[in-house]
């Protein structure tokens, strides 16, 4: 089979590789669409460490093609959507209710670090009766691949913002993952999302996915429109979709007493993310910081794909650009490099 592989830090190409075999708890799945994330280029440049020849992407959906003996509710010709995150379930962590943790921090993120990923024509799932999940028939795969990380991570800033009804958020950054957030926000009955962006084709979007005001930080002081905008009390929860120390720090300034800071942002330089003391309220200001990786799991995956099929969301606005696989090189370009005013890059096997 081809496969898109980091070959070493700072390079990428297409190679033959052998069809995965699963084991007895496991499934190989055809893969039909795939997404690229800018979690692939932090990969690439060396953000988990050095890999050779490790197929790259945590973003696809497509066709059981094989399964283990064990394996109770898939059978070959179903199509499933696969989580970015693949837990390991008997895992201590996972009985402790953080799966993504499982053998170890981040050890669920197993696509493109610890195994290879669904940059392939086909890719290997451990424990599939937990980790696959069966795709609607109202729902095409161009918009259930976004299950895969982008709505589950997004839905997972809101859904540790603790959003009171009605409450004030503010989304840091309007990419896929804080456009998610921004629209899990408003499902989570948030009264006002205000959206931090200063790409007007990302500031459209995040108006179409929920945000009722939008904060320019290339014009306007951000801590100070958002006080303005919550009449200088600060929000009840700050969202930070970037991974940047500078907007973290941000997030730390126009979150209220009492309020809380989710973090979704990979921060994948520096040694340290630094917290304003003064704005932390010397660090008793009640102000609770969450962090998260994005959930998988079966459960997770039906859910998201219910709030598709019920036409809550409509997740493919974001798709600015489709490649098939065989011109992958460039479309992972367009990605990695921000081309063309790119939002999410689709890539098609077929």
């Amino acid at each position: 089979m081809r496969a898109f592989v980091m070959k070493e830090i700072g390079q990428v190409g297409l190679m033959d590789k052998d069809v995965p075999r699963p084991g007895p708890l496991d499934a190989v799945v055809k893969t039909t669409t795939a997404l690229i994330c800018t979690s692939d280029s932090h990969t690439v440049k060396g953000g988990i460490g050095p890999r050779q020849n490790l197929t790259l992407g945590h973003e696809g959906v497509g066709v059981v093609h094989e399964v283990g003996d064990e394996v109770r509710t898939f059978r070959p010709g179903d199509r499933v959507l696969v989580g970015a995150i693949t837990p390991d379930w008997g895992d201590l962590a996972a009985q402790n209710g953080h799966p993504s943790q499982s053998c170890g921090p981040l050890g669920g993120f197993k696509f493109a670090n610890s195994k290879d990923g669904v940059f392939a024509e086909y890719f290997h799932v451990n424990e599939a009766d937990a980790n696959l999940a069966k795709i609607p028939d109202g729902v095409p795969d161009e918009m259930a691949v976004y299950c895969a990380d982008m709505l589950s991570t997004g839905f997972m800033g809101a859904e540790n913002g603790d959003i009171p009804m009605g409450g004030t958020v503010a989304v840091l950054a309007q990419g896929p993952v804080g456009l998610m957030a921004t629209a899990g926000a408003k499902l989570r009955g948030a009264g006002l999302v205000i959206g931090v962006e200063s790409v007007p084709r990302r500031q459209k979007l995040a108006r179409f996915y929920g945000a009722d005001e939008i904060v320019d930080f290339t014009t306007e002081d951000v801590v100070e429109r958002i006080l303005d905008l919550t009449q200088g009390q600060g929000v009840d929860t700050a969202i930070e979709a970037l991974g940047a120390d500078a907007t973290f720090q941000t997030a730390i300034k126009i979150t209220k007493p009492g309020g809380t800071v989710s973090n979704t942002g990979y921060y994948g330089e520096g040694d340290f993310v630094r917290i304003p003391r003064l704005e932390w309220g010397v660090g008793m200001a009640d102000k609770t910081i969450t962090t998260g990786l994005c959930p998988g799991g079966r459960l997770r995956m039906e859910r998201l794909l219910r709030i598709l099929e019920g036409k809550r969301l409509d997740p493919t606005q974001m798709t600015t650009h489709t490649f098939r696989f065989d011109e992958m090189e460039r479309a992972f370009e367009v990605a990695d490099k921000k081309l063309d005013d790119v939002v999410k890059v689709l890539i098609t096997f077929s």
